[in-house]
């Protein structure tokens, strides 16, 4: 099984080489690989002691970020090497200061699994979420190298708990523990034979409050907002702005717009700005004279959104016609209702919300109309949901330091201490 799992990996590889002659996403992931592990091998400090995270992209490395800083500040010998699969996010935290080293993650075949965990040699590797790259895995089983995986949640449908996915479920049995965000995981790997699992949460919850206690500041969208009333459109695509258009075009309030999509391309931007029938800036034009009057901004920058939704007072968040919605707990974290569209029953922090009463799911243009409107025209029913989004954030804080005591545990074994143990045990 393991030669057809590493040749679908080539396959993979050489669809990408192809997909990169006429896609700059591609193009940066086939780049970012070449001479990868020469670069890592003379790189690295090989008398060093180093810990390894994974995250397969941007938005896990935020979810994983609380556990790394916290890591690096109660270990502060060991150094870390952080790796990404993905180029959105090695391109964005490349230089990013708390860790040694950043990398691309090798291609997952097996000979360069085995001469990156032998340049690398962690005392430990974290896994953020998902990314069950199984040559890796079976490189670092054969070194007895622990491998934790931590905020990761399972579904019924994945290939581990499949009739056809022995080979599958036997990978999962190296892994020395998993940190789950929920208890239906926990159950799902109970149900394989797999008992080394706590449900601890998930460390987004830690994240984004931390960002909510010392956001970023921008001097520019605080022009542009003069104290007005916000609504926030974060993480847009196509199908969710076909809502958000028309909605701004009939309001006839002083509330102001922001808009943030989730992919900036010129051309979709100036559709954008056509599609509005009121005054448009976007953040990269300032300082444009009808900056501070205008009524929508599109923000035209990457990596603002988080900290940006300190300034509203609802958002909608993205994604929720297509695949699935984006991050809501961003906004929640700053007290915010949210809206979305209808595809949200796998996010578990979503179905919480909904049921709480501080997200509100929109199949159409009309249920968003009318739910917004609500939103917007009694402030008691937008407060109430404004304190129920803040205290479900509070509530569901602390999966970090769960898994920081299991990681410290392993790379400090004689400081483990039964507190610690009660904490582990605690499903």
């Amino acid at each position: 099984m393991r030669v057809v799992y590493s040749f679908f990996v080539i396959l993979y590889f050489w669809t990408v080489k192809i997909a990169s002659l006429f896609n700059k996403k591609a193009l940066l992931w086939v780049k970012g690989r070449k001479n990868g592990l020469e670069e890592i091998a003379l790189e690295l400090d090989h008398e060093a002691s180093y810990v390894w995270f994974h995250c397969a992209s941007l938005g896990e490395f935020e979810q994983g970020r609380p556990v790394i800083e916290k890591f690096r500040q109660e270990n502060p010998d060991i150094k870390i090497v952080l790796t990404f699969y993905s180029p959105s996010g090695y391109e964005v935290r490349k230089d990013y200061p708390l860790v040694d080293h950043v990398f691309y993650m090798p291609l997952d075949t097996t000979d360069n699994a085995r001469l990156f965990v032998e340049y690398v040699n962690p005392r430990m590797a974290v896994f953020v979420k998902y990314e069950y790259w199984f040559n890796h895995l079976d490189a670092l089983h054969k070194k007895n190298i622990p491998v934790v995986f931590i905020s990761s949640i399972f579904r019924p449908t994945q290939m581990f708990f499949r009739w056809w996915g022995g080979w599958f479920r036997k990978q999962l049995k190296r892994i020395t523990y998993f940190f789950v965000q929920d208890k239906q995981s926990r159950d799902l790997l109970y149900g394989i034979g797999i008992n080394n699992v706590v449900v601890s949460g998930d460390t987004r919850f830690d994240r984004v409050f931390e960002i909510s206690q010392d956001p970023s500041h921008f001097e520019i969208a605080e022009t542009f907002i003069q104290g007005s009333v916000i609504f926030m459109a974060g993480s847009t695509w196509p199908a969710d702005e076909e809502l958000i258009v028309p909605f701004i075009n009939k309001y006839e309030g002083e509330m102001k717009f922001i808009i943030v999509p989730h992919e900036i391309h010129e051309k979709d931007i100036k559709k954008l700005k056509k599609d509005i029938n009121k005054t448009v800036v976007t953040y990269s034009q300032y300082p444009v004279k009808s900056f501070k009057d205008a009524q929508v901004l599109i923000i035209d920058q990457m990596g603002m959104l988080s900290s940006l939704y300190q300034y509203a007072s609802l958002a909608y968040i993205g994604g929720g016609f297509g695949k699935g919605i984006h991050n809501t707990l961003e906004a929640a974290a700053f007290g915010m209702p949210v809206l979305f569209g209808p595809n949200y029953e796998k996010f578990a922090e979503a179905k919480d919300m909904v049921a709480f009463g501080c997200a509100f799911p929109v199949k159409d243009k009309e249920q968003f109309f009318h739910v917004s409107e609500k939103l917007i025209s009694d402030y008691n029913v937008l407060k109430e949901a404004s304190d129920i989004a803040r205290q479900y954030i509070i509530m569901k804080r602390g999966a970090t330091n769960t898994i920081l005591v299991f990681l410290n545990t392993i790379i400090n074994p004689g400081n483990f201490k039964h507190k610690s143990m009660e904490m582990l045990n605690m499903n």
